[in-house]
């Protein structure tokens, strides 16, 4: 069981990223009620943190669990902390995006 999960800066610009381009597309509300969601489930990580599916091929001990199918959710888990790398919405490059350098 972790005690906290953490948000990189580049999730948390990923977040901000997603909320303006649905309250473009659908409202301010529609905007905050999916970001919030979004930041709701990673927030439950500190229950159930190893779940998801390993991605060992990408970067050691990293994770991804998808949120309503349109949403992949990037993280880690070192000790009792999960880290949300990335938070990528429909068709963007999870692979590119958390590929480390050294192993491209």
């Amino acid at each position: 069981m972790a005690n906290r999960v953490v948000f990189a800066p580049e999730a948390e610009a990923q977040l901000v990223s997603i909320h303006r381009y649905i309250a473009g597309a659908a409202g301010p509300a529609a905007a905050f009620a999916f970001t919030t969601a979004i930041v709701d489930d990673c927030e439950s990580f500190t229950t159930f943190p190893r779940r998801g599916t390993r991605r060992d091929d990408l970067r050691r001990g990293l994770r991804t669990i998808g949120f309503r199918r349109r949403v992949t959710i990037a993280f880690d888990v070192v000790g009792e902390t999960v880290s949300i790398l990335g938070i990528f919405y429909g068709g963007q490059d999870v692979e590119g995006a958390l590929r480390r350098d050294d192993e491209q």
